[in-house]
């Protein structure tokens, strides 16, 4: 399994995060984890929410990056 974050506009639309490649994890307590730890440098590189995926499929989104 591959869990990853979809990055997004904050109208849903797919966005890259500038310098912050997108990144797999394999238990979805790591994704998580990492978002807790980058949520401020993704905000910062204009995503304003994110989807989390499991081989693709949504599992939870979107989640707003604003405090």
């Amino acid at each position: 399994m591959a869990w990853l974050w979809r990055y997004e506009t904050a109208d849903g639309a797919p966005v890259e995060a500038e310098g912050i490649p997108p990144e797999s994890f394999p238990t979805q307590a790591d994704a998580e984890t990492w978002i807790g730890e980058i949520w401020r440098e993704l905000l910062e590189a204009g995503v304003e929410q994110v989807t989390l995926l499991e081989d693709g499929r949504e599992v939870y989104g979107p989640m707003a990056l604003t405090e």
